[in-house]
């Protein structure tokens, strides 16, 4: 039976260019490859959680810009339900610009966050969370979250923190989070280490934490499972774009059969061979 999750966060345009090797200052290349797809932490992993048989529905702004269609007809063709909370913004939706290095799998973004599409109107939230088994923010609407945090304690649905990077005003939502899983770039304030990051993130009563660092393992520690370190599968990585963001949608389909590092395994092994294919979509193919 498929699983009901809602994922709520960023909703971008990805330009994706694959190059043999990185530019220089004012040097001209040529792309070896491009491709074109909707992406944003929350994004991706609702695509992912779809791929591994489930439906999702994505919470976030998109609004009714020309280059919208090529956001929404990506997202079609992997069946992700769309609720816009701002469907008459005619602005241009976010747009980011990634070059990757197939040879060595890194990969250089540039691209603007939710900062300016902060949503505060609460009529658009789904007022309906009957049949969502799990929920997934990114920490790009806060406001709109918090909201939703609520709705979801009385129905005693998870919630899954995406922690890609801190920001400001996720103070207010950390205490209501089961899973906060995060990256090696995740420093809330006065944090230095992971041992800093898994203090406070004890601090906020969350029970389940997991620090994920690239192709080195991964550290966690649960109230239940206690602490421990999962390795990574060792690859020649062709694109690590959006490996954590496939993560988060690969746990939110794992976390609601299994136990708490089996399902970070299970979300590694996927990470990992998504990180085989260049952009965010060829390893579902």
């Amino acid at each position: 039976m498929p699983k009901y999750g809602l994922f709520v966060g960023l909703i971008t345009l990805d330009l994706i260019y694959a190059v043999n090797e990185y530019p220089h200052k004012n040097q001209k290349i040529v792309a070896s490859d491009y491709t074109v797809a909707a992406g944003g932490p929350a994004t991706n992993a609702a695509v992912t959680f779809n791929s591994l048989g489930n439906q999702s529905t994505l919470l976030g702004v998109l609004g009714n810009h020309a280059l919208t269609q090529l956001i929404r007809t990506d997202l079609q063709q992997y069946s992700v339900n769309i609720i816009d909370l701002d469907p008459t913004c005619l602005d241009t939706p976010p747009v980011s610009s990634i070059v990757v290095t197939p040879a060595t799998g890194d990969r250089t973004v540039v691209s603007i966050n939710a900062t300016k599409s902060q949503i505060l109107n609460l009529s658009n939230l789904p007022q309906d969370l009957d049949n969502i088994e799990i929920i997934l923010i990114d920490g790009h609407q806060i406001p709109i979250s918090h909201a939703l945090i609520q709705q979801a304690k009385i129905k005693q649905i998870p919630i899954v923190l995406d922690g890609g990077s801190w920001k400001p005003g996720l103070e207010t939502i950390l205490p209501d989070i089961n899973y906060a899983i995060c990256s090696d770039n995740f420093y809330p304030p006065h944090c230095q280490t992971s041992e800093d990051v898994f203090a406070y993130l004890k601090a906020m009563n969350i029970p389940y934490i997991a620090i994920t660092q690239g192709e080195k393992p991964i550290q966690y520690v649960s109230i239940k499972e206690g602490n421990g370190s999962i390795p990574v599968p060792t690859i020649q990585a062709i694109d690590t774009l959006g490996a954590g963001d496939i993560f988060h949608g690969a746990f939110c389909h794992f976390i609601l059969s299994q136990n708490f590092a089996t399902a970070l395994t299970e979300s590694a092994q996927i990470a990992t061979q998504s990180c085989l294919h260049f952009g965010t979509r060829q390893w579902i193919q």
